[in-house]
């Protein structure tokens, strides 16, 4: 196996990672900075990245602030970056201003099985018990039953009801249905606070894992009134042979080293980027093998089964409140199928795999495969974060 240090890594440029309407975008990044040893919030416009720390110490800062988007846009700052040296920097090197994740103390969280397609995938993911060899028996079984019954059915509904009904008498029934078509969706923590890794880094993918694959998707950035502030892209990378044998090997199969990437930058919303700008998004997804291997797939948020904000309103509420405000990734509508390794085993990841999602509103978050225990090591948590901002005098 390939070592991490090893692995070819992509050329980024500010053309290659910035939304097409950049001129219009609000966008907050995150980074490091080695003087002050810590992360710096900054606003990006154009091929410039300036240092918005005074301002606002963290992101979660930024986001309750009522003039988000013009202090991004318009507000003097500190030092500047040009963002494409920031892209240039190699991956982990702590002596080198780079790009982090755009967020910082919100929470991490996910909703899963969000889209029909997937929603079959998860149900085969489980028939099988995670193995891979067993999926296209599984998948023909599935589809024959199920079909397009799914499609347009919204969850909680009488139809979903009937559905259900259907599913149970055919021995179908599963606990990721219950999710995808039941009154309540699937929201869990997928990271730990300040885990994620940005754009350029390496993306970890367990080494016990054999079938695996990347999920491009949308994140909400939300405050901690509830309110949505911004978007970014983020890979929930998925696990499926971990998952597939228990859904109770979630935290086994989501939450490892550099498993979670998000970016490249935050879009905060205002009257040129609004929620339903959000709920039209289409995110684009490559993925280059370094044998020359290609892989593309697509998702658009407008085939989602649930609104956004009913995933917001099932994440925070009365029930349950954020301080520091949270960070949702949305669901994917990809799920890939085609064999790579051999006929019958599905797609999976190669180390030293480049992941490309992106969205023409977004950019593209760009990530190379690694096993997570060759990932850098996490070692910046909360702590680290306001001994930082202390001796910068940011507290």
């Amino acid at each position: 196996m390939e070592s991490a240090a090893a692995l070819p890594r992509p050329v980024l440029t500010a053309e290659s990672v910035l939304p097409e309407d950049v001129g219009r975008a609000a966008l907050v990044a995150r980074v490091h900075d080695p003087e002050g040893d810590g992360p710096c919030v900054a606003a990006v416009r154009g091929e410039h990245v300036v240092d918005l720390t005074a301002l606002a110490p963290t992101v979660s800062d930024l986001m309750e602030r009522e003039d988000a988007a013009a202090v991004v846009r318009e507000a003097g700052g500190g030092r500047t970056w040009r963002l494409g040296d920031l892209l240039q920097a190699p991956p982990g090197r702590r002596d080198v201003p780079h790009l982090l994740a755009p967020v910082d103390l919100q929470v991490i969280k996910a909703a899963g099985v969000t889209f029909a397609r997937s929603l079959l995938e998860r149900v085969i993911e489980e028939r099988t018990g995670g193995d891979p060899a067993q999926a296209a028996r599984v998948r023909a079984r599935v589809g024959q039953v199920v079909g397009g019954r799914l499609d347009g059915i919204r969850p909680g509904s009488p139809e979903a009801v009937k559905a259900k009904e259907l599913l149970v008498a055919e021995g179908l029934w599963s606990q990721y249905l219950e999710v995808g078509i039941g009154p309540d969706p699937e929201v869990f923590t997928k990271a730990p606070v300040l885990s994620a890794v940005g754009t350029g880094a390496d993306i970890g993918v367990l080494g016990a894992s054999v079938w695996n694959n990347p999920e491009p998707e949308a994140v909400l950035v939300v405050d901690s009134r509830g309110r949505v502030r911004g978007a970014t892209l983020g890979n929930d990378v998925n696990l499926r042979d971990i998952e597939g044998r228990s859904a109770l090997l979630l935290s086994r199969a989501k939450d490892n080293n550099a498993s979670c990437a998000i970016g490249p930058f935050v879009r905060v919303l205002d009257e040129d980027f609004g929620l339903d700008a959000v709920r039209g998004l289409d995110i684009g997804l490559r993925v280059d093998g370094t044998d020359g291997y290609v892989l593309r797939g697509s998702s658009s948020l407008r085939e989602i089964s649930r609104d956004v904000l009913d995933l917001v309103a099932a994440t925070h509420g009365p029930h349950h409140q954020y301080p520091d405000g949270f960070v949702l990734f949305t669901g994917t509508l990809f799920a890939p199928t085609e064999d790579r390794q051999a006929p019958g085993a599905g797609f999976t990841h190669e180390y030293g795999d480049v992941v490309r999602i992106s969205s023409p509103r977004l950019g593209a978050l760009v990530n190379t495969v690694v096993p997570s225990e060759e990932a850098a090591p996490w070692t910046f948590g909360v702590g680290a974060l306001m001994r930082s901002l202390a001796r910068r005098g940011l507290l």
